[in-house]
């Protein structure tokens, strides 16, 4: 069964806080603006199953989703991860109406979701939007392919430091609020690894984490302790958005 907890009205903000809508047409902002819901996820929070029928997008702010591939006997592992750089339910916009991926929430935030028939009309209209998201999908399926080889070629610690380094990059802050325990599920491994690793990292001045909270204080030295997949998935992502910048306020 799925299951969606309770979300809640979110603090005021701004959804030009993601990088997709921050990149169209102040026209097409305007447009969009209405049937743009603001809400808080709690972490844990899925979004949507495998196979489910999906019934609205969501553009992150200041949250964190991981898109999980889930095996028949209920074992999962990341394949990618989505924040203020992009959208979640890319299935819609390319036609399918689902998705064999599931989609948890990986570091509680904000998010904007949008109803599916007012998505596709905007996307029909050929507005910016649809030009944006399909740059955006070209990166997001480089961070999956360049996942799927990290997972096969590089080992547990360097996979760790690069999706610390992916979800930072994609969050407003330096700090992760998330358990070992699901971190251990996005990677695939087991919870005393990835506790170890965290303890290394944390001996060695990179990070500090305690109760869930994980707060990086050496990003310099994370990237040198990661491996290529980090740097390949940050320049393509570079190269096929926007820089993150303010556009004029739409009232």
């Amino acid at each position: 069964m799925l299951h969606r907890p309770p979300l809640k009205p979110a603090r005021e903000s701004s959804a030009l806080d993601n990088r997709l809508i921050a990149a169209i047409s102040n026209a097409d902002y305007a447009r969009m603006k209405p049937d743009l819901e603001f809400l808080e996820l709690p972490l844990g929070s899925v979004l949507y199953e495998p196979e489910s029928l999906l019934r609205h997008v969501y553009f992150p702010t200041t949250c964190i989703v991981s898109l999980l591939y889930v095996m028949v006997d209920g074992a999962s592992a990341e394949i990618a991860v989505v924040g203020n750089d992009g959208m979640v339910g890319t299935s819609l916009f390319l036609g399918g109406g689902t998705t064999p991926s599931r989609a948890v929430v990986q570091n509680a935030g904000i998010t904007y979701r949008m109803k599916v028939a007012p998505f596709l009309a905007e996307v029909q209209r050929h507005s910016e939007l649809e030009a944006v998201l399909l740059r955006y999908t070209q990166a997001l399926l480089t961070q999956m392919v360049q996942t799927a080889a990290c997972n096969r070629h590089h080992t547990i610690d360097q996979q760790f430091c690069r999706w610390l380094l992916l979800s930072l990059d994609r969050l407003p802050t330096s700090e992760l609020t998330m358990t070992e325990e699901l971190i251990a599920k996005m990677l695939g491994s087991p919870v005393a690894d990835v506790m170890a690793l965290a303890d290394g990292l944390q001996v060695l001045g990179l990070l500090s984490h305690r109760g869930g909270q994980i707060r990086v204080l050496d990003r310099p030295g994370l990237e040198q302790k990661s491996c290529e997949c980090y740097r390949v998935v940050k320049a393509e992502t570079d190269r096929l958005l926007p820089p993150r910048v303010s556009p004029s306020p739409v009232s």
